[in-house]
């Protein structure tokens, strides 16, 4: 666990430094590939100064603190929730990126218009407004995500992103408010149809899927 800890130092570092959060919102976590218990940032932490002092063992199943700090953050549930819809998803960011949340909130969908924020992001939902930290919040995030898609907006209130590993999960999470500044800036230029063309997902998927057959 040492290690998923101390990248995920480094995202929280690169995330308050990049305006995807401002200092004590939001909070990570990750997990060993098939572990039934996860590490996450402890309640009221700054993820740009976050040390592996920081961080809680949370059992996956019942929430239980199995060690590091006592007080895991209060979004936990999220984590878990996430975590026991997707068992292939192994690093959670939820992070308070302003523009993504400002455009679900004035009923824009955020548009993927570059080839990155297609590749990385794929497909954004959204979850109306739920009060933080509670079961009802955690369950309606691990519900938008449970049947593939890995980004989703939390509404008035953040983005909650998904992947295999922590380093693909902080560049969808990029990708997902740099996707939302391009799509307000298209709207500040009067464009509301422009997107990535249909046809580069379409091959992109292709190829996953005959790397999938070829294993």
């Amino acid at each position: 666990m040492n290690d998923l800890i101390a990248q995920l130092i480094v995202v929280g570092r690169k995330a308050v430094a990049s305006g995807l959060v401002i200092g004590s919102g939001g909070n990570l976590s990750a997990r060993l590939p098939g572990a039934d218990e996860c590490v996450v940032t402890c309640s009221g932490s700054w993820l740009d100064e976050l040390t592996p002092e920081q961080f809680s063992v949370v059992a996956i199943a019942d929430g239980t603190v199995r060690g590091g700090h006592p007080a895991p953050s209060s979004e936990v549930p999220l984590h878990l929730a996430t975590y026991r819809a997707r068992p292939d998803a192994n690093a959670l960011i939820h992070l308070h990126p302003q523009t993504s949340v400002l455009l679900d909130a004035l009923g824009y969908p955020i548009r993927l218009l570059t080839t990155d924020q297609a590749y990385y992001v794929r497909e954004v939902r959204s979850t109306p407004f739920l009060q933080s930290g509670t079961p009802e919040l955690a369950q309606a995030g691990a519900d938008a995500v449970a049947d593939g898609c890995n980004c989703v907006i939390l509404g008035h209130h953040g983005c909650s992103v998904i992947a295999d590993t922590i380093e693909l999960a902080h560049k969808r999470a990029a990708n997902l408010e740099e996707a939302a500044r391009a799509t307000l800036t298209m709207l500040q230029l009067g464009d509301t149809t422009s997107v990535c063309p249909p046809a580069y997902l379409e091959t992109i998927r292709a190829q996953e899927a005959a790397a999938q057959v070829g294993h």
